[in-house]
């Protein structure tokens, strides 16, 4: 009964290390540039981002405020 435990164990463990082995599959450094899509960065698009920040900051009457808490009152809540 042990030996079939123990066995069993053995083989768990084998399978588990088997699929750490598709690590070399990963992007090299030159190759991150051709897998990088556009839209997943933080502002797609520069142009819209920046017209929203202006939109936002004039309707908040403060600057930043898109990235601190608080209003155009200087409370921090």
């Amino acid at each position: 009964m042990k030996r079939t435990l123990l066995l069993g164990a053995c083989g768990a463990c084998l399978t588990l290390l088997c699929g750490c082995s598709s690590l070399s599959i990963m992007p090299k450094a030159w190759q991150r540039g051709d897998l990088s899509r556009p839209e997943m960065a933080w502002d797609p698009d520069p142009v819209d981002a920046a017209i929203r920040s202006h939109t936002f900051d004039s309707k908040e009457a403060a600057s930043g405020g898109a990235s601190v808490g608080g209003g155009g009152c200087g409370c921090s809540n």
